[in-house]
C-alpha cells in the first residue's frame, strides 16, 4: 500500500542583500521548504504573479511592494528600523524578525506563520460551517407555525451544530407567545441537570430579563462535579455539565424565553462568533413563535366563525323548512276557497282572501330569499345554458304585471333588436331580474313608471356584453347609503321611515348571482327622483 508524500511548504524570499538572501534560502530549504528568491522589486512582482507561496520572507526595504492580503509575511528588520504595525495588519498573518538573528530562526518563524495561517483557515471554515448549520436552523424555524415543532427545530439544530451535550429551551408566561418547552441531549446521554441559576422560575425570568436588557449572554463557569447525587438540582451535582451558556429570547423591551446550552469539558470557550450566531437564531425564534401564536389565534377565530356560519346555515335551513310546511298548507286552502270548495264568498270576504294571498306570497318569497342567502357560499356550480335575454325579461315582466297594475304603475319593457343570448343559469338569472324589477315596483309610488330595457355594448378592447337596465321613478336612495345596498339585510333609511316592506336581501342575492356569472351590477340613484339598476353580462359569442 502506498501513501502520498506530504506536499512541502512553498516559500518566497525577497532580499536585496545577496549574502543574506542566500543564507535564508539555504535555511528554509534545510527545513523542507520549496524556495524561490527575488533580489529586487521587479523580480518580487514577477514571482508573486507566477504562483502562490505559503509564506513570504521579505526585507523591510521591499515591504511597500507587497499587495494587501498576499499571505503570511515574515518581515526582516534592522534593529534601528521602526516597526510599522499598520503594515503588519494589512497582511492579516504577519510577524517580524531582526536580520541579525540566525537563519535557522527565520525558518522556524516561517513555519510558525504557516501554522497560524492554517489555524486561521480552519477557524474560518468552522465558523462558516457553523453559520450554515445555524442558518438551516433558522430556516427550519421559519418553515412552520407549530410552536412545538419550532422549539424542536431549535434545540435539535443548536445541539447538533455546536456539538453540545444538552440544550434546553422554555418560554415564559406571555400573551404574545405560546407556552412551550423542549430539550435535546446528545446520543447516549441522560437529560442534563439544569444549573442552579435556572431551577427557580422567578430567578430564571429575572436572569433572562437582565441579559435581554443588557443585550448579553451569561456564560456559566466550569465547575467540577462534587460527587453529589445524580439528581442534584445544581450545576455541581454528579453528571452535571461543566460549562454552559444562558441566552435570552425576547422582542422589543420584553423577554420571552431562555435557551441553555451545555458543552463538554473539552470544548473551547464560547467564541464571539458563536454567541453572535446563537443570538441571531434566538431572534428568528422569537419572531417565529410570535407569528405562530398570532396565526394560531387567527385560525381559532376563523374556525369559530366557520362553526358559527355553519350553525347559521343549519338554523336557516331548519327554520325555512318549518315555515314552508305550514305556508304550503295555507296557500293550498286559499286556492281551495277561491275555487269555491267552501261555497260562494261574500264580496268583503273575497277581498280579505286576496290580502291573505298577497301576504302569503310575500312570505313565500322572503323564505326563498333567506334560503338563497344561507346557501350563497355553498351553492355549487351554475347550471349553464344558452338563455334568451328578451324572452326571460318578458316572462319576468308578465309575472310582475299584476303587482304593477295593483299600484297603477306603468311597467314597460324594450328589447335590443335581434336575438340576444348569454351563457347563464336560467333559474338564477330569472331570480336576479325578478328581485330587481319587484324592488323597483315596490319603491315607486302609485302612478309612477318602471322601464325595463336591454341592449348590447361593445367598447374597444372589451368583451361584448348585454346590459339590462331597470329604471324607476321611485323614492330613490340617499347618496351616503348607495355603497351599502349589496349588504345582506341592509335597508335604506327612507324605506324604513316610509314603512315600505322588505327584507334587505333582494339586491344582495342579485349581486352575488351576477358576480358568479362574471358580470357586474351597478346602482345609480337620486333621492326623490328614482333609481336605475344595471346588469351587465358577457354576451354569448356563439350567436
Amino acid at each position: 500500500m502506498t501513501h502520498d508524500a506530504p506536499v512541502p511548504n512553498r516559500a518566497l524570499v525577497a532580499d536585496p542583500d545577496p549574502a543574506r538572501l542566500a543564507e535564508t534560502v539555504a535555511a528554509l530549504a534545510a527545513a523542507g521548504f520549496l524556495v524561490r528568491s527575488a533580489p529586487d522589486a521587479g523580480s518580487l512582482a514577477a514571482a508573486l504573479e507566477s504562483e502562490p507561496s505559503d509564506v513570504l520572507v521579505v526585507d523591510n526595504d521591499l515591504r511597500e511592494f507587497l499587495p494587501r492580503n498576499v499571505g503570511p509575511v515574515l518581515l526582516m528588520l534592522d534593529p534601528e528600523d521602526e516597526l510599522d504595525v499598520a503594515a503588519l495588519e494589512a497582511w492579516a498573518i504577519a510577524d517580524f524578525i531582526y536580520k541579525g538573528q540566525a537563519p535557522s530562526f527565520r525558518a522556524s518563524r516561517a513555519l510558525v506563520l504557516i501554522a497560524r495561517a492554517a489555524e486561521r483557515t480552519r477557524r474560518r471554515s468552522e465558523a462558516e460551517s457553523l453559520r450554515e448549520s445555524l442558518r438551516k436552523v433558522s430556516a427550519a424555524i421559519r418553515s412552520t407555525i407549530d410552536p412545538g415543532r419550532i422549539a424542536r427545530h431549535l434545540v435539535d439544530g443548536i445541539g447538533e451544530a455546536l456539538g453540545a451535550e444538552h440544550v434546553w429551551f422554555t418560554t415564559f408566561q406571555d400573551t404574545r407567545v405560546p407556552q412551550v418547552s423542549a430539550e435535546w441531549n446528545a446520543p447516549g446521554l441522560v437529560p442534563g441537570v439544569l444549573p442552579r441559576e435556572l431551577t427557580d422560575n422567578i430567578a430564571t425570568f429575572e436572569l433572562a430579563e437582565r441579559l435581554w436588557a443588557e443585550a448579553e449572554v451569561q456564560p456559566l463557569p466550569k465547575r467540577a462535579p462534587s460527587g453529589g447525587s445524580a439528581g442534584a438540582g445544581a450545576l455541581g451535582g454528579a453528571g452535571a455539565p461543566s460549562a454552559s451558556v444562558v441566552v435570552p429570547v425576547g422582542e422589543g423591551d420584553l423577554v420571552l424565553g431562555v435557551i441553555w446550552i451545555a458543552r463538554p469539558d473539552t470544548a473551547q470557550e464560547w467564541t464571539r462568533a458563536e454567541i453572535g450566531l446563537i443570538q441571531h437564531v434566538s431572534g428568528n425564534l422569537a419572531y417565529g413563535l410570535m407569528q405562530s401564536h398570532l396565526i394560531g389565534a387567527q385560525q381559532q377565530v376563523m374556525y369559530k366563525l366557520q362553526e358559527l356560519d355553519q350553525a347559521k346555515t343549519d338554523f336557516l335551513t331548519t327554520v325555512n323548512h318549518e315555515l314552508r310546511t305550514p305556508l304550503t298548507s295555507i296557500t293550498a286552502y286559499l286556492d281551495m276557497i277561491r275555487a269555491g270548495a267552501g261555497g260562494p264568498l261574500p264580496a268583503g270576504v273575497g277581498r280579505m282572501v286576496d290580502v291573505i294571498s298577497r301576504n302569503a306570497e310575500r312570505l313565500r318569497r322572503l323564505i326563498e330569499d333567506m334560503l338563497t342567502v344561507s346557501h350563497q357560499d355553498t351553492s355549487g356550480d351554475l347550471q349553464l345554458s344558452r338563455v334568451n335575454v328578451g324572452t326571460l325579461l318578458r316572462l319576468v315582466v308578465s309575472t310582475l304585471q299584476p303587482l304593477a297594475d295593483s299600484r297603477s304603475l306603468s311597467l314597460t319593457v324594450m328589447h335590443a333588436p335581434g336575438t340576444v343570448t348569454v351563457q347563464a343559469d336560467e333559474a338564477k338569472l330569472e331570480q336576479v331580474f325578478a328581485n330587481i324589477i319587484s324592488n323597483a315596483i315596490k319603491f315607486t309610488p302609485d302612478g309612477g313608471h318602471v322601464a325595463v330595457s336591454s341592449g348590447v355594448t361593445s367598447d374597444p378592447g372589451t368583451v361584448p356584453s348585454v346590459v339590462v337596465r331597470v329604471e324607476d321613478t321611485g323614492v330613490g336612495i340617499p347618496e351616503t347609503e348607495i355603497d351599502q345596498v349589496f349588504t345582506r339585510f341592509f335597508r335604506a333609511s327612507n324605506a324604513s321611515t316610509a314603512a315600505i316592506p322588505g327584507s334587505g336581501l333582494g339586491l344582495a342575492i342579485a349581486h352575488d348571482i351576477v358576480e358568479r356569472h362574471s358580470g357586474r351590477l351597478d346602482v345609480e340613484s337620486a333621492l326623490g327622483v328614482g333609481t336605475t339598476v344595471s346588469v351587465q353580462l358577457p354576451l354569448d359569442t356563439e350567436n
